[in-house]
């Protein structure tokens, strides 16, 4: 089940990690499992041995006391009843406690990730009470679990100890007046624990597994989820994108689960050869959403077509294989300099992996790892701050020749005014020979692009190169305006 997830999590791509966030995904692949093996190895056989063992033990003190039998089957759904009505009322409490446990889990990685950032700007004891409030929040819900997981043991010890008790002293009053016999009688009262001991151990067992039954239902709607048809539809003409090759969506709209209005409403646009591309907008415009389209990360509706070969959607294998993405915040694994930078193009010399980082400006920081490429960096090891960070992603690209489309998210929206210009230099060379789609907030990177697309509410309100765009005084010189500070977009 645990490989079943991961090669889902791979499938529907990073959205679906975002969306639920990356704490919850990591404790739903790891700790879930755990959790899902615990409830299935220890409920479903109690449940099992529940529904066979007390019928016949039933059966055979019929054979014995037919109205002691008879007095056992009636209690039974009793018993039952009560526990239902608890199990009900401890499923709630512990859906709420799943839910702040999974809140919990990715306000810690989120700290963890942001750590640096939240001591730079002295936020970090805010932050701080904000994790200790969740952690308070799972603390209760725990406890209040608990509450009902301790009433529900002490009404069914009561009833089941009263139940036997009346069992006791039915048989007691037989031997007084000689309607039963010593023997028979002790054979019944050795047998009543045993028949409501399954039903026991069940309901032990229900409320200390209610978090797996939780994190089964999260993984079985996780790998129904459907995937993306007919992903080897296109086949490229070449293996590295050509100056001459051409992507085109027409009337391609998207909408995310439960949202009142379309992400992505009828876009038109027609990217060719090795041009570079802005996405400019306003935060919720539509920009990223475009960029994970594009990507293959999203499937939207409408046509799609690259070299006039028509497509469902561009969740294309040898699409996807053609692309490289650099996002806000490239991720650092956990793993070797020479790994992380090896990410796109695995089987690079040391020698290619030296070079790329001089050439992306981080010739100093490498000289002072104490391990040179073999050195530790990412969560748990060496910290990078954001700027080292983005060059590293830069790397990634520069050492990957063959993947000529590049889609970038915002790459340089964290960094300061120094630390991105430094990095711009580094940057343009890089657009050279490859198709550019670049999602921006910042007007200088506009000067360099050859076509610029601006979003406003999930459309497309304008497209052309800078100089047509001023020229026809519309929403981008508003927006231009806006982003200067001087108006509202």
């Amino acid at each position: 089940m645990q490989t079943q997830l991961t090669q889902k999590y791979a499938a529907l791509g990073p959205r679906t990690v975002a969306n639920q966030g990356t704490g919850k995904s990591v404790t739903l692949a790891v700790e879930g499992i755990d959790q899902v093996h615990d409830y299935l190895t220890l409920v479903l056989v109690k449940l099992f041995d529940m529904s066979i063992t007390p019928w016949l033990i039933l059966l055979y003190i019929a054979t014995i006391n037919f109205k002691q039998a008879v007095f056992l089957f009636v209690i039974y759904p009793v018993i039952v009843i009560f526990m239902i009505v608890l199990g009900l009322a401890a499923q709630a409490k512990a859906d709420r406690e799943y839910e702040t446990f999974n809140r919990l889990s990715n306000h810690f990685v989120d700290s963890l990730r942001g750590l640096t950032t939240l001591k730079q700007l002295g936020l970090a004891k805010q932050y701080a009470q904000n994790i200790y409030d969740v952690s308070e929040d799972h603390r209760k819900a725990t406890m209040s679990t608990l509450k009902i997981a301790i009433l529900s043991t002490f009404a069914l010890d009561f009833f089941t100890t009263l139940s036997i008790a009346v069992v006791a002293l039915f048989l007691g009053l037989g031997l007084m007046d000689g309607a039963t016999h010593l023997l028979p009688a002790l054979t019944i009262l050795v047998l009543a624990p045993e028949y409501f001991l399954p039903i026991r151990n069940f309901a032990n067992d229900y409320h200390a597994t209610l978090n797996g039954k939780n994190a089964l239902a999260d993984i079985m709607t996780l790998l129904e989820q459907p995937v993306a048809p007919e992903t080897n539809r296109y086949v490229r003409r070449s293996q590295r994108w050509q100056a001459t090759d051409t992507l085109t969506l027409e009337q391609v709209s998207f909408s995310y689960p439960n949202a009142d209005r379309p992400a992505l409403q009828q876009i038109n646009l027609t990217l060719t050869g090795h041009a570079k591309v802005a996405l400019v907008g306003t935060s919720g415009s539509g920009k990223s959403t475009l960029l994970n389209l594009l990507g293959g990360f999203l499937v939207g509706d409408g046509d799609v077509k690259i070299n006039e070969q028509a497509l469902p959607h561009l969740q294309q294998r040898q699409w996807q294989e053609q692309i490289q993405v650099l996002p806000q915040h490239p991720y650092i694994f956990h793993d070797t300099l020479r790994a992380n930078l090896a990410f796109y193009a695995p089987n690079q010399r040391d020698e290619d992996l030296i070079a790329v980082l001089q050439q992306v400006g981080l010739a100093d920081w490498f000289a002072s790892l104490p391990d040179g490429l073999d050195t530790l960096i990412g969560e748990g090891a060496m910290q990078t701050s954001g700027g080292q960070a983005q060059r590293i992603g830069l790397a990634r690209i520069m050492l990957d020749e063959e993947r000529r489309v590049l889609l970038l998210d915002e790459p340089t929206a964290h960094l300061d005014i120094e630390t991105e210009a430094l990095l711009k230099e580094t940057m343009l060379p890089v657009f050279d020979n490859r198709l550019v789609i670049f999602a921006t907030h910042r007007l200088h990177w506009l000067r360099q692009m050859d076509w610029i697309i601006v979003m406003r509410d999930g459309q497309i309100a304008e497209q052309g190169t800078l100089a047509d765009l001023i020229a026809n005084n519309g929403y981008f010189v508003t927006l231009q305006a806006a982003m200067r500070g001087t108006t509202h977009a």
